[in-house]
């Protein structure tokens, strides 16, 4: 085993690669797909760093279990203070009752160190906020820290009984890997979330400085360096988003982060990653993944807008700055300084006291209180799915897959086979509703966050080929497909060429219906707050203008199949609807995209006919 007491300046350089990607995905997704892999790298630097200290320590027979943590505590609390109480602060003046309670539940669990639990257990149906919650990206540090909880435990149980710490972490770090790739399929949240289906990337940094001297000097020395730095660059590249992760892709940017390690010699660690720029870079690298993302979540709930990329640029560059002032005037004072263990006493109170507003923040609803009673009652909207069939019809496919008997109308036709996400889920009140009046059958085949598409996701990919076969079993008159629909319309295009190969049913796809930025409520909040009056029942404000209705209507014609457009029943010249009548109760959309239930109904009385007899239809 290498002498870890040294001084590794390229460890800092890689740190500040690491945080820079996934920086750089969150401003520009676009332009850095894969850069989330930066989190994969730095659980293997951590797993490395501390790894070293901890088995040279129990090897020397000096390690102090309670010395350890109150160090991780100098090291990892006064930043994370700073970042929770102003996360709380700023949510107070920005955000709605309903989200402001969510972050008092996240911000205590960022301090009880448990935040991937948190956003698991939050993680399904609606969740397509998760761009709006300030603290999304604590779960990695959850990870991290309850890895350390018990890793130093099993280090000393097998030294003092004289049992190989290589194996230990090699065997561990298996079985993470491989319960990570058992879960993937079916369970890809809790693979993503679960600290002990990441644990192997850190076990790998472990087994790396347990195992293997490194080798500074060497012919191989700047082969593995730059195979690693290139494994790393094209996973960035190659990665995006829709990528199922971690899975056997994560093994990847680890392979690639520990060949980088293990070469301090290599003239690009030493000239590249240990330049002064870089190790800077990674001295404030834990301060600026704290700072970057509720700055981005908060900027964006200021403006209405959403963020160019000089905006998003500029942030970025305040992050930098908030880092350095963080760890400049307050981190480095508190790790370093004297009187360490009042210090730490103080620290471990001060995260105790923010855990504590937290949970105050919870009791209250989010201080409703701050608001006035017309405004409260628009705040208190929810996304409602009693009547999508969430569970049976609509499924989480991370919890089930197999659809209920009950998901058919038998014996009824004209069937219509409805197929999408959970927004077509948010189309059965409207449906059953249009059911009083006409004749038809419902069979509801839907699957949160997972569009009628052969491609994609695993997950989706697998069900979208079950609802098929249904489909081409079941025969249905009319296949209605609705969804968030993206640009993309190449995964859409094979749905339809399918089902015209295979059924004799009329396919008939329903356009996005309108995106409201910021989600309606908050839109109509800020416009009574700044106005005193509640949105005009038709508004362009906080609308989406990117979708055009025709692209996707040209290439379904092309297909054989018929486009109705949703946007053209709830917006006209004006734009689109807000509220079918004076109340907040009577809003049309309780999120970004969720129809409510009134304006699921107002949809389909204005499109079933079409959906039902297509053309025939007009003649009526």
């Amino acid at each position: 085993m290498g002498n870890q007491a040294i001084y590794r300046p390229h460890i800092d350089g890689l740190r500040a690669i690491a945080v820079s990607l996934v920086v750089l995905f969150h401003a520009y997704p676009s332009t850095f797909p894969g850069g989330f892999i930066g989190v994969d790298i730095f659980f293997v630097i951590s797993g490395y760093l501390i790894t070293g200290i901890i088995a040279r320590d129990v090897g020397a027979g000096r390690f102090d279990l309670a010395g350890f943590y109150a160090r991780r505590a100098r090291r990892i609390f006064p930043a994370l203070l700073v970042v929770l109480a102003a996360a709380l602060a700023l949510g107070y003046r920005l955000m709605l009752p309903d989200a402001y309670r969510q972050l008092g539940i996240d911000t205590a669990a960022s301090a009880a160190f448990s935040a991937n639990i948190a956003l698991m257990m939050q993680s399904g149906y609606f969740d397509v906020e998760s761009a709006k919650k300030p603290l999304l990206h604590l779960w990695s540090l959850g990870i991290e820290e309850q890895f350390y909880l018990f890793w130093p435990l099993v280090l000393i149980i097998f030294a003092r009984k004289g049992l190989s710490l290589l194996r230990a972490s090699l065997f561990l770090g298996l079985a993470s890997f491989a319960l990570n790739l058992a879960l993937i399929g079916n369970h890809p949240i809790a693979a993503f979330y679960l600290p002990v289906t990441r644990a192997f990337e850190l076990f790998a940094g472990a087994a790396l400085a347990l195992g293997c001297r490194e080798a500074s000097e060497g012919r191989w020395k700047d082969i593995r360096a730059l195979a690693g730095a290139l494994l790393i660059g094209c996973t960035v590249a190659l990665f995006d988003s829709a990528t199922p992760f971690p899975g056997w892709r994560a093994a990847l940017p680890v392979i690639g982060t520990l060949l980088v390690l293990s070469s301090p010699g290599a003239w690009g660690c030493r000239v590249i990653l240990a330049s002064r720029p870089m190790v800077w870079g990674g001295l404030i690298s834990y301060p600026h993944y704290l700072w970057h993302w509720p700055l981005l979540v908060y900027f964006a709930m200021i403006k209405t807008a959403s963020l160019t990329e000089i905006e998003r640029g500029l942030i970025i560059s305040l992050s930098l700055l908030l880092a350095w002032v963080t760890y400049r005037f307050i981190e480095f004072p508190i790790r370093f300084g004297r009187s360490q263990p009042l210090k730490t006493c103080g620290l471990v109170a001060g995260m105790m006291a923010i855990a504590a507003a937290g949970i105050i923040v919870v009791r209250s609803d989010g201080f409703d209180g701050r608001l006035p009673p017309q405004v409260r009652a628009i705040a208190s909207i929810r996304t409602d799915g009693s009547g999508w069939r969430v569970g049976e019809c609509l499924l989480d496919l991370s919890q089930k897959t197999d659809y209920a008997e009950t998901c058919v109308d038998h014996g009824k036709r004209p069937m219509v086979f409805l197929w999408g996400d959970s927004t077509a889920g948010a189309l059965l009140p409207g449906l059953r509703r249009a059911q009083e009046t006409r004749e038809f059958g419902i069979a509801q085949f839907t699957a949160s966050s997972c569009m009628p598409d052969l491609d994609g996701p695993a997950n989706c990919r697998e069900n979208n080929a079950r609802v098929l076969e249904i489909a081409v079993k079941m025969d249905p008159e009319v296949v209605l497909l609705h969804a968030y629909w993206g640009l993309n319309l190449d995964g859409v295009a094979g749905i339809v060429a399918a089902l015209k190969q295979r059924t004799h049913a009329r396919i008939v796809v329903l356009g996005p219906v309108p995106v409201w930025r910021r989600g309606l409520p908050q839109e109509v909040i800020l416009h009574y707050l700044q106005h005193q009056e509640l949105i005009l029942e038709r508004s362009n404000i906080g609308v989406s203008l990117n979708w055009q209705d025709a692209p996707m209507r040209a290439k379904l014609k092309q297909l054989g199949a018929e486009f109705i457009s949703a946007r053209d029943a709830l917006c006209d010249h004006r734009g689109c609807l807000t509220r079918i009548g004076p109340t907040a109760a009577e809003l049309t959309s309780s999120d970004t995209v969720h129809l409510t239930d009134r304006a699921s109904i107002l949809l389909m009385a204005t499109v079933i006919d079409k959906v039902l007899w297509g053309p025939r239809a007009l003649a009526y």
